[in-house]
């Protein structure tokens, strides 16, 4: 017999996020306040305003988190398939991370996504983010719209769901 997986509910929840706001759906959180971030080459960056008009997806991770690694590959899938209707950004808010080791990072992971860096925690606190990975979806007038896991893979700190198998 094969595996039997179940698709997480917030896995749904944010991807259903992404769906509506393409689809027009009305904001469901207040708008965001405004700030900038930073590209790798440390210019101000709004990664709001380089959408020009779109969703924005903000997924938060941090260089040294392997929980955050482990979700590359998904975090790429879920880019790719909503490409036409969403932006998506690495947002690394550690103080630590040099955009040298962000560049590596990128490489290693094979991330074609914009990075960006928010050591100030200009996007976090729009995002309302807490811990890596997260992300963040926001309509295309800057309202936060989702905030949270990217699937409930990770039900507990550094403890992965184990799957049943049947």
């Amino acid at each position: 017999m094969g595996q039997s997986l179940q698709t997480p509910r917030s896995f749904w929840r944010f991807l259903f996020a992404i769906v509506a706001l393409c689809l027009g759906a009305a904001p469901l959180i207040s708008s965001a306040p405004q700030g900038f971030a930073s590209d790798l080459d440390g210019k101000p960056f709004d990664p709001f305003r380089a959408a020009q008009g779109k969703v924005v997806v903000l997924i938060f991770v941090r260089t040294d988190c392997p929980v955050s690694n482990r979700y590359a590959p998904a975090i790429q899938q879920l880019s790719a398939k909503n490409a036409g209707k969403a932006v998506f950004f690495l947002v690394y808010p550690s103080k630590k991370e040099t955009a040298d080791s962000i560049r590596k990072h990128d490489r290693e992971f094979g991330y074609r996504l914009a990075a960006l860096r928010d050591p100030q925690h200009i996007l976090v606190k729009q995002s309302q983010a807490q811990i890596t990975p997260e992300a963040a979806v926001f309509d295309a007038n800057r309202r936060l719209v989702y905030h949270g896991r990217i699937d409930n893979l990770y039900e507990d700190f550094g403890h992965a769901k184990e799957c049943n198998h049947a």
